[in-house]
């Protein structure tokens, strides 16, 4: 599927003859750069066989981008993964062909009467189906949309790559979330705020007049997933993001993306009135700054039609907004959203907030929740799954089910900024269904996360990407499931995190048995195994300031609030009280020491270091059995991955080996330096493994 740009290959001096006979290797070098997108020929005869009879014809009808990015995406995946020549055909004229397109498009699927079945699917779903047309049995793949139809294309390719059933196909499909959305912390230079996979894809310098090839690839990899919206620079925006040169540039890569349905988005700074405008102020109340925003969103839409809208992070972390002139955040939003209404735009308004005294935990909620019902119907509050700030564990946000009247789009963080980089292996799915699957209990038992972000008129969810300039694009070829997992998640949520990683590892990897339950039971252990070398039991924010990657409990003391007495951060009602901005059904559990989790016990309370827990150990002994038992857990992944030394490619199995080298260290390092500072307070005894202890 994905094959290694031939413009990459140019840059090196091969000589023409050499060139020749390297180039069938090189372009299925396994170096990551495929993703999950690999077609690789099925090496099942008997399964070949059956699917050369299943899918021995593509006929794709009717000319338009999207249909041309489906007849050219179904032709080189089945022509690979079955290991021959997959006919192109205007009409089905055997027995396995493959029928994709609308009712629309395609007078063969028109007559085939689905347009009912179709209508319950929606824009972006779609159904396929083994039907009968012109006597002949074929796979048919239809929706609404052309976009649709290209989504199901990739469903029935995965079908293939995970090698099932494809002889009897009624799979119908539609998205959880209308919006699903990647967030780019790119910037203007080059650079990627809490990025560890290379540069930005995006060469604002080359464009518009020269497009890198990688952003047609990059927009395949996200259709196979189902992800429709690319916001293309960093929250912290730069004003000439919006200029006139830069939009064009942006308008340049809208035009790859647009076939495969991806809309792109800017985030945009709010003081650019001022900034790039000529004006004396940005107030959002300003007749001519709401005609300058107004304008702006024109000439926007004149370039790019499909714009999404913006995101905007607003007085928050240095950034301007409308608390600058004494306004309210929804003033600030009102703004923006009033100038993309008329062209269909939204707007998606951070919720990240904090500083000054007081529960950093609870200040998003104390500035939004009063605010409910002043935002424009076009509006959305982005928020975090937790309230500190994308922590390996955290509590629920409190705004999930206090905003009943303003829609609220999930932000997840895909990039492992707290997780270990690119460095550690951590399968964040597990981590994002704990959020989702959480019962919020605002309408009674139940009410799940999830369900509250879906049930708005218009919903989404976004994930900060974990994209550069790395060959296999995340850094670590493991960090790829991540971004997976993402777009699975966002077009279902009720999926579980065993099913996504097995398909992941299917398509990523290897349908071979023991590849397959091998990497899941290293992918399913992996984010506990974070968790407790570096915060267990509720600890939060100690990683260092800067990179936010090596632990520094003492820099962020106040955080676990460690002390001669005890430790923990006490959040209950004899504390800040952060467990009132919940419903009294998880308050009151969480408020209590006798119903509180342990895996979020010090979230919530202050407790003696000799507090016996529910495993029956004291909080110390707690801690010192998690950070040991998190380094063990490493050892484990690394002996797995070594049994599989000749199951999978060297170039990969030799990356991957030399992370799970550089995570045990970075393990080991955590536990030894948190616990060795929690003992200058209980003087406690604790010692290291003496074969495997850091220097302290």
């Amino acid at each position: 599927m994905m094959k290694k740009p031939i413009h990459l290959l140019q840059k090196t001096a091969f000589p023409a003859v050499l060139l020749a006979i390297l180039l069938p290797s090189l372009l299925q070098a396994e170096d990551g750069y495929q993703l999950w997108l690999r077609d690789k020929k099925i090496d099942d005869a008997q399964l070949l066989q059956t699917y050369s009879g299943l899918a021995g014809e593509i006929v794709v009808q009717g000319d338009s981008p999207t249909l041309s990015a489906i007849r050219e995406e179904l032709h080189q995946d089945l022509s690979g993964l079955l290991g021959s020549d997959v006919a192109l055909a205007d009409k089905v004229t055997q027995n396995g062909a493959v029928l994709v397109g609308t009712p629309a498009s395609s007078p063969l699927i028109a007559a085939l009467n689905l347009q009912a079945d179709l209508n319950t699917q929606g824009d972006d779903g779609y159904i396929v189906r083994s039907v009968t047309s012109n006597n002949n049995t074929v796979t048919v793949i239809a929706s609404k949309t052309e976009t649709g139809a290209l989504y199901g294309a990739f469903h029935f390719l995965r079908l293939l790559q995970t090698q099932q059933d494809i002889s009897h196909l009624d799979i119908s499909e539609k998205p959880k979330f209308q919006r699903r959305l990647l967030n780019h912390w790119d910037n203007l230079n080059g650079s990627v705020e809490r990025g560890y996979a290379g540069k930005s894809i995006w060469q604002w310098d080359d464009l518009p007049g020269k497009v890198d090839p990688r952003y047609k690839d990059y927009a395949r990899a996200n259709a196979s997933i189902g992800i429709n919206g690319a916001i293309l620079n960093n929250v912290n925006a730069k004003p000439e993001q919006l200029d006139a040169e830069h939009i064009k540039k942006a308008a340049a890569i809208a035009d790859v993306l647009r076939p495969y349905g991806i809309h792109v988005y800017l985030s945009a700074n709010f003081a650019a009135p001022k900034s790039i405008g000529g004006l004396s102020t940005a107030d959002p109340l300003d007749p001519a700054v709401q005609a300058w925003w107004k304008a702006k969103a024109d000439e926007i839409y004149g370039l790019i039609p499909d714009f999404g809208g913006f995101l905007v992070k607003a007085n928050s972390e240095g950034q301007p907004g409308p608390r600058d002139y004494h306004r309210t955040h929804a003033d600030g939003a009102n703004a923006l959203a009033d100038a993309v209404a008329p062209h269909g735009g939204v707007v998606m308004w951070r919720c990240f907030v904090y500083g000054g005294a007081g529960d950093r935990a609870m200040q998003a909620y104390k500035e939004f929740k009063p605010l409910d019902g002043a935002f424009h119907s076009n509006v959305f509050l982005q928020v975090k799954n937790g309230p500190i700030d994308f922590q390996p564990r955290e509590m629920f946000h409190p705004l999930y089910g206090a905003l009943p009247k303003t829609p609220i789009m999930p932000e997840l963080e895909i990039t492992q900024e707290n997780t270990g980089h690119s460095t550690d292996l951590v399968y964040l799915a597990n981590m994002w269904k704990e959020f989702l699957d959480s019962d919020t209990y605002v309408s009674g038992q139940g009410t799940t996360v999830a369900s509250i972000a879906q049930g708005y008129p218009i919903n989404g969810m976004a994930g900060v990407a974990n994209i550069g300039t790395d060959r296999n694009w995340c850094g670590h070829d493991f960090a790829q499931a991540n971004w997976y997992a993402f777009g699975r998640l966002a077009w279902n949520s009720s999926l579980t995190t065993d099913q996504i990683a097995e398909e992941w590892i299917r398509m990523t990897w290897s349908n071979d048995p023991k590849v397959v339950s091998t990497i899941q039971d290293m992918m399913r252990g992996s984010w506990e195994a974070m968790v407790s070398y570096e915060m267990p039991i509720g600890l939060t924010h100690i990683m260092e300031g800067g990179d936010h990657y090596a632990p520094a409990p003492k820099q962020f003391q106040d955080y676990h609030r460690a002390d001669e007495h005890g430790i923990g951060y006490d959040r209950s009602s004899t504390g800040s009280n952060a467990v009132s901005e919940y419903a009294p059904e998880v308050g009151n559990k969480y408020n209590d020491l006798a119903t509180c989790p342990d895996n979020l016990l010090l979230w919530f309370h202050h407790v003696p270091w000799d507090y016996k827990m529910k495993s029956d150990r004291t909080v110390w002994e707690e801690l010192c059995f998690r950070y040991n038992d998190g380094v063990n857990d490493v050892k484990n992944m690394q002996k797995q991955w070594g049994d599989l030394r000749g199951k999978v490619d060297t170039e990969r199995f030799t990356a991957v080996q030399k992370k799970l080298d550089m995570q045990l260290a970075h393990a080991k390092n955590w536990r030894d330096t948190c616990l060795h500072f929690f003992q200058d307070f209980n003087h406690l005894s604790y010692a290291p493994p003496a074969d495997d202890a850091t220097k302290h």
